[in-house]
Formats: C-alpha cells, structure tokens, sequence
C-alpha cells in the first residue's frame, strides 16, 4: 500500500496505518480507516485509499476475537518467528555427512528455541475460538 503513497509522505501514511491496527476499538479502527482514506484524497494518491477499501476488512479481522489474543494476532510473522534459531543453524547443519545427524541437530535448536515461545495470553478462550463461538 506504502508504494502507492510518494516517497516522502510514506512515513506519515505508515503512522496513520499503524493507527487503524492500534485502534481501541474495530468502531474506531474504521474511523481512522476512513481518515486515511481522506488524507489519501487530500495528497493526490486515492489509490492507496481504495486498496486499503478492498483489504480494509482483513486488516480489522481480529477485533472479532479475544481483547487477550490480540497482541498475539498483530504480530506479523508468528510462523516464521520460532525458525529464525534454525536457520542461523542450517549451514552447520549441512556438513553432516549422515542425514540423521543434521536431523537431530536442528531437532534439538528448536526444542531450546520453544523455552522461549511467547506463552498465549487467556489460553482458555482458545476451545470457544476454535468453536467459532467468538
């Protein structure tokens, strides 16, 4: 979206984006996805403003579940986070002659990376969100 916005008014588009994502509120989500899209209109680049229209409602998606998840849900890569350890490791990895050893190393850096897992905040609303109940 930011490649739709000139150069030097990306940092200003970036904090007004962030805004929307740190709303109280998915009421007040809206509300400064609206004034984005007016300030899109003011500096001549509606086009930003229409794609944030079309993914405006992914981008709000986890005011629906738990206030407790949604730290977790704002981060931008839970997935790939935990195999950062792992893939400083890989090319040590690959000198192994035996496949099972290279196995059993990068086992074992992600059994000491998982010590370090951001636990689940209200872990017992998981089963109701799992449900749909949310």
């Amino acid at each position: 979206m930011l490649d739709r916005v000139p150069k030097k008014q990306q940092s200003e588009a970036k904090e007004l984006l962030r805004g929307i994502m740190c709303a109280d509120t998915e009421a007040g989500a809206r509300g400064r996805k609206e004034a984005f899209q007016a300030w899109c209109r003011k500096k001549g680049c509606p086009a930003a403003g229409d794609l944030l229209e079309d993914d405006g409602e992914r981008l709000v998606t986890y005011y629906r579940f738990p206030l407790e998840h949604w730290k977790h849900l704002r981060t931008t890569n839970p997935v790939e986070s935990p195999f950062a350890a792992v893939r400083l490791r890989t090319s040590a990895a690959k000198r192994y002659k035996k496949v099972e050893n290279a196995t059993a190393v990068l086992w074992k850096t992600l059994l000491l990376a998982e010590e370090h897992f951001r636990k689940l905040n209200a872990p017992e609303l998981l089963a109701e969100v799992a449900a749909g109940g949310v």
